[in-house]
């Protein structure tokens, strides 16, 4: 049954002859054709009428036309299923998905664009048409004045149709055109719209244009479930029946009792509680039905009354529709039509009715999975070139991928991926189809994935770099390697706020995603350094790719305080290649081979990628690429070489150690790109590194004694620059060249400095757990300051913005510390120790520390690397020293090793340190524990050992030791020689 009202028209439609129409009250009039209408649509000057697929459209009286023209059956080859009329013309929609256009002269044609596509709903404005497809696609044709195509500012509007492109992720649920606005919903309730706004017709605010798709976000939240377009207003539908309306309010169509435009979405409270159905919008007017009560309600502005005597009416609140009681008794109302000036309200018998009409098809949606296709895909029901088919069809569209995996089908989802993971354990007696079936998927989505549009719209398009990564983790390792290489190339192509966006949800995931996620690059990157170290050439493209993605994740975990170690993001993989460029460069030395140089230069420009991405590598492998990356680095500079032999060369007396280097680097005459080479002064010996880590060792001791008082010893015994030493700049620019000359020379200072000093040299900010390490008592008086509850205690402490005499800001002595404001005088606090009060000292040290450390590759090391490196490992496991030990003459077996080892576990801590600084020079512990030193026991089988005294070659880590008689001569001559090792060490 079809009822209208409104404007005056042809009695029936010619549907039904005139005296088989009844008359309601105030104009309301209805008929039931003997072939039921299935679908219809009014607009300016055409109505249409769908039966049994067949359309009929009638001229409606116009500006043009004082009276209605005779209905015309539109002779088509095709069933159509639904209509839509714009201003002047239609669009309608077979059962088989094809888009025809038919003009002023109710001449159809197909719609060029989407010939090849199938179309499940369209939509019309006044003078211009949205269609989508199945496979989630949305497309546009008609006028673009007011950006109402939603492709470009600068896009002339187009016959036919075109993609938007910024859409094609979003998994569409309904479209919506209106005069010159267009407004698409997401199955997931986002709401996008674009065109037209004078009116404050997209809900965005403002009234300026917009010319692409754009996120209503007030929306945001409000399960909205359908949208319709007026002419200049919106109006929007949420789950639980609640009504929404925006735009043009001269007519009364928002119904918020008023004339008011209104430029944000508002809830039309006279409907509050009504629980609507269902709402559309015509040119001037907004009607809407309630499904439970059978009621219609509309307002606006439309025209009422019989015909000939019909007036103008204006109601600004919703004004129910008088259906009599005949209408509501058998029907319901299937579907609401508002044209021009003219309502009309489809009605279907109700089910389980023996004579109910035939409803008309839903409107469709996009095509997602679901559990039946997947059954069938293992089961093999459907042929190859169907199932072929079915997996192109959905996972060659973001928007269906990402419809297929909304949090209302995870049933599903989940389903798919069990049966993906079994895919490849199903039983030899299955034929190959499932195997088929994953490389098809995975061939597939890569190639989505490099046709993804860089700038998405919203955040729902970005919910397919989630999406794959779960497909990634299910798959063999050559099409993980693929599939990951594609994925990660898109995700660098968005634009930056998608990135942000993208950032901020991983920041969300729950840790085993994000772990997961992680996982996944960087098996991707050892797979590539893997392929790099067998000789496989021109991946490093790749790899870098893969590591963006990682520092990425890496960044977001490190500022959202993700609990994902450090260790989850270290590729292993690197040290075998930093080997296979040892051993190409050892090989390269005693032949200069072509194919091998340029494999060194391979492997060489591999490492400056991983150079750029620190996290990624362990503190012992970041150092080997230092040095390797240094030695290129000194290479690359012209003339370098050119120097005399002499020049590095610092002689000094032990007596006046610090003195003779100060003065030394005064002369400003060393040049820091070369290695230091230390002589003392009236000793033998060539410094083969050996030297020169004892010169730090006994260096860094005098830097502690040295009466400028440069630097000063806290209560942790850790060492901080003294911030009341102003005018000794030129003293702690000294401080720093000896710390980055020790530091470019693989030797280690013995001067314990916080972990904040590697921080600032690399740029990060101290924290109140710095000053904690720093200054215990100090940050625990802070911190309770932080945790205390009561407002009165706070007060009471009399704290103001002050330090020791210094303001934190201005006037800060006359501000007091409260609940409110003691935040941000903690943090002013931290700042003023790491960095105010030693603003000056810093500043000399750091160009001090640059100067003589050259290259600056050191700024790849996080700040807890930097300092092991400076100071050596804090960790002596001297079980370990035991284990990488080697011996000539003698074995591990003989009594005099077993002697040797039972002396030295049985050595205070204090002698045992004294021991590393006998035999190395140093008693710090390399990077990397004792296994990056090299020990060897050297067996002297002199005849008079016993009166002779252990020897260490400090330069080779050689210990000589005699064939002593008996342990006890051995603990003896091994204490004495360790406690008097100036006399006794040997280059």
């Amino acid at each position: 049954m079809l009822c209208f009202w409104g404007a005056q028209v042809r009695e029936g439609f010619e549907l039904v002859k005139p005296d088989q129409v009844k008359h309601g009250k105030c104009g309301l009039r209805s008929l039931c054709p003997k072939t039921a209408v299935q679908d219809m649509s009014a607009g300016r000057i055409f109505a249409g009428f769908i039966r049994d697929g067949k359309v009929s459209v009638l001229r409606l009286r116009s500006e043009d036309y004082d009276h209605d023209g005779k209905l015309k059956q539109l002779q088509l080859k095709n069933k159509i299923r639904l209509i839509v009329c714009g201003a002047d013309d239609a669009v309608l929609l077979s059962d088989s998905g094809k888009v025809l256009i038919m003009d002023k002269s109710t001449v159809c044609k197909p719609l060029k664009g989407l010939e090849n596509r199938q179309v499940i709903q369209i939509a019309c404005g006044d003078h211009h048409s949205v269609a989508l497809t199945n496979d989630g696609q949305l497309f546009v044709w008609g006028d673009n004045s007011h950006g109402q195509l939603g492709l470009e500012k600068d896009h002339p509007g187009s016959p036919s149709a075109q993609h938007v492109q910024s859409l094609s992720g979003v998994p569409l649920a309904q479209i919506s055109a209106g005069g010159d606005h267009s407004f698409v919903l997401s199955l997931s309730g986002v709401v996008f719209g674009w065109g037209k706004n004078s009116a404050g017709q997209l809900g965005l605010g403002d009234t300026t244009d917009r010319h692409v798709p754009t996120v209503v976000n007030s929306l945001n939240r409000k399960k909205t479930v359908s949208i319709s377009c007026g002419g200049e207003h919106t109006a929007t539908l949420s789950k639980g029946g609640t009504v929404f309306t925006f735009g043009s309010g001269g007519s009364g169509q928002l119904g918020h009792k008023s004339f008011r435009d209104e430029h944000h979405p508002r809830v039309v409270a006279e409907l509050w509680g009504s629980e609507v159905s269902q709402v559309t919008c015509g040119r001037h007017h907004t009607l809407v039905s309630v499904t439970s009560s059978k009621m219609i309600y509309s307002f606006g502005c439309w025209i009422h009354g019989k015909r000939g005597n019909g007036k103008m009416i204006k109601k600004f609140v919703p004004f129910p529709v008088d259906l009599s009681t005949q209408y509501n008794h058998d029907y319901t109302i299937e579907k609401l039509v508002a044209g021009e000036n003219h309502s009309f309200a489809l009605f279907f018998k109700e089910l389980g009715n023996e004579s109910a009409m035939s409803k008309p098809n839903p409107s469709r949606g996009i095509v997602t999975l679901n559990e039946r296709m997947i059954d069938r895909w293992v089961s093999e029901r459907d042929s190859w070139v169907t199932i072929k088919r079915e997996i192109t069809k959905v996972f060659s569209s973001a928007a269906c991928l990402n419809g297929s995996f909304l949090k209302a089908r995870c049933v599903a989802s989940i389903y798919f991926f069990v049966y993906f993971h079994k895919l490849r354990e199903l039983n030899c007696r299955q034929p190959e189809m499932p195997l088929i079936c994953v490389s098809q998927v995975v061939k597939v989505v890569e190639q989505m994935l490099r046709s993804l549009n860089p700038n998405p719209v919203g955040v729902e398009s970005l919910r397919i770099y989630f999406l794959v990564p779960e497909l990634i983790g299910r798959i063999q390792k050559q099409q993980r390697t693929e599939l990951t290489e594609a994925l990660a190339s898109k995700i660098l192509q968005l634009d930056a706020d998608s990135h942000k966006v993208l950032e901020k949800y991983w920041s969300k995931l729950p840790d085993d995603r994000l772990k997961s996620l992680v996982k996944i690059f960087r098996k991707a990157s050892a797979e590539l350094i893997g392929q790099i170290s067998r000789g496989k050439i021109n991946q490093d493209i790749h790899l870098e790719k893969f590591l963006k993605i990682l520092q990425m994740i890496y960044k977001v975990c490190c500022s959202a305080n993700r609990d994902i170690p450090n260790r989850d993001f270290i590729i292993h993989e690197i040290n075998d290649l930093l080997d296979t460029l040892q051993a190409t460069m050892a090989y390269l030395e005693d032949c200069n081979d072509v194919l091998d140089i340029a494999f060194k230069s391979y492997y060489i420009r591999t490492i400056k990628i991983l150079f750029k991405f620190p996290f990624a590598a362990d503190t012992a492998s970041k150092w080997r690429m230092f040095r390797y990356l240094r030695n290129e680095w000194i290479q690359s500079i012209p003339d370098l070489f050119i120097y005399n032999d002499n020049t590095n060369m610092l002689r000094i007396n032990r007596e006046s150690l610090l003195t003779d280097t100060l003065e030394y680097l005064r002369q400003n005459i060393h040049s820091y790109f070369h290695r230091l080479e230390v002589v003392f002064i009236g000793e033998n010996g060539v410094d083969m590194r050996g030297l020169s880590a004892e010169f730090f060792s006994l260096l860094s001791q005098s830097l502690l004694k040295w009466e400028n008082k440069v630097l000063e010893v806290h209560e942790s015994s850790l060492v901080w620059f003294n911030p009341d030493d102003m005018q000794a700049n030129r003293d702690f620019y000294y401080l720093g060249v000896i710390c980055g000359m020790a530091l470019y020379n693989h030797h280690y200072i013995n001067i314990d400095f916080p972990l904040a000093l590697f921080k600032k040299l690399l740029q990060q900010s101290p924290t109140l757990n710095d000053l904690e390490e720093l200054s215990p008592v100090e940050a625990r008086s802070l911190k309770s300051l932080l945790e205390e509850d009561e407002d009165e205690v706070v007060d009471m402490l009399f704290l103001d913005f002050t330090v020791k005499g210094q303001e934190l800001i201005p006037n800060g002595n006359q501000i007091p510390v409260t609940k409110v404001n003691r935040q941000k005088y903690v943090d002013l606090y931290v700042d003023f120790v790491f960095n105010k009060s030693v603003k000056s000292q810093f500043e000399h040290f750091s160009e001090g520390f640059s100067k003589a450390c050259p290259f600056d590759g050191w700024s790849m090391f996080h700040p807890e690397e930097l300092q092991e490196l400076l100071h050596g490992s804090p960790k002596y496991e001297w079980k370990e020293l035991q284990q990488c030990a080697s011996y000539e003459k003698c074995s591990a077996s003989d009594e005099l090793i077993k002697n040797f080892w039972t002396v030295f576990f049985e050595l205070s801590e204090e002698n045992k340190k004294k021991f590393l600084i006998f035999l190395y020079g140093t008693d710090r512990v390399p990077v990397g524990g004792f296994s990056k030193h090299s020990l060897k026991i050297l067996l002297s089988d002199c005849p008079d050992a016993d009166d002779r005294l252990p020897e260490a070659q400090t330069c080779f880590g050689i210990l000589i030791l005699p064939k002593y008689r008996d342990i006890n001569t051995l603990r003896d001559k091994l204490i004495h020689a360790i406690s008097f090792c100036e006399v006794f060490g040997r280059e």
